[in-house]
């Protein structure tokens, strides 16, 4: 036994990811005691700039987009009791395809020994009970999300450490429910052509394959204004439309796959509730 309180380790992408798929983990763990850290792989500069400029856009300055998102983050991790963040800053990669891919310094074009070797630093650092990222797709695809992925997975094999490790995911249930409550709030919205609907119809998983259920109902007010607070995305983050309410009743439940566990407990028949079950 030791006197090293339990530790939650969230590696994200960008400034923002921490609030939409951890939010609420991150904001009921910290409430019960448990250390959480924040690891953010890019500096976010290939998100809105003011007024909505894109990146090529006239008015778009990546460098002080980039120092924006760094305030707005650490708004949002102290919304979420945060205990400490850390910030590898590689440069945004931007959505697929775009040019920023390649460009030299990018998290994508990083070799990803060279990431998994920084952050495989901080998890004997912080020793982490549990880490989470993303899975092998980066859930929808993003660059910078499957690079978050390897460079975890391969920093936990460069550690002695055993963290409990998950993926985050979503429900196909509940991606159902998302598409039907964004048609509700753009009624504009137009439909989907077949090719990105049948995209769209493989994220997530089905029900029966996700491990882990955790509730955050309790917290989502808290996740709802860890949002808000990267304000300068907001055109981006649908769910700030639907208010405290609506959001909670849709995103009080953070679901996730465990895929690794040296608890020697196996995945139960009835979901688990806690990513802390074997450790307290």
């Amino acid at each position: 036994m030791t006197d090293r309180p339990l530790t939650l380790m969230a590696v994200h992408a960008h400034p923002d990811d921490e609030a939409t798929g951890t939010g609420g983990v991150l904001a009921r763990y910290a409430a019960e005691g448990v250390r959480t850290v924040l690891v953010t792989c890019t500096d976010g500069g290939c998100g809105d700039g003011p007024g909505g400029a894109k990146p090529g856009d006239p008015g778009h300055d990546p460098a002080a987009v980039a120092a924006m998102r760094r305030k707005e983050l650490e708004a949002s991790c102290e919304v979420l009791r945060i205990s400490d963040l850390e910030m590898l800053d590689y440069a945004d990669s931007g959505m697929i395809g775009w040019p920023s891919n390649d460009a030299p310094g990018s998290f994508w074009n990083t070799p990803v020994e060279e990431g998994a070797a920084r952050l495989a630093e901080l998890i004997e650092h912080y020793r982490p009970d549990v880490v989470v990222t993303y899975d092998e797709n980066g859930f929808y695809g993003h660059p910078d999300h499957i690079q978050a992925h390897r460079i975890t997975m391969a920093a936990l094999e460069m550690t002695a450490l055993t963290p409990k490790v998950y993926w985050t995911t979503m429900p196909r249930s509940m991606m159902q429910r998302f598409g039907e409550t964004m048609r509700e709030f753009q009624e504009d919205m137009p439909e989907p052509d077949p090719a990105e609907a049948a995209a769209m119809a493989e994220i997530g998983l089905p029900d029966d394959q996700i491990t882990t259920w955790v509730d955050t109902t309790a917290f989502s007010d808290q996740k709802f204004d860890a949002l808000a607070a990267h304000a300068s995305q907001g055109e981006n983050i649908f769910f700030l439309r639907m208010g405290k309410e609506r959001f909670g009743e849709l995103m009080g439940t953070e679901t996730f796959v465990r895929v690794k566990d040296a608890t020697g407990s196996a995945v139960p028949e009835v979901p688990e509730t806690d990513l802390f079950a074997g450790l307290r």
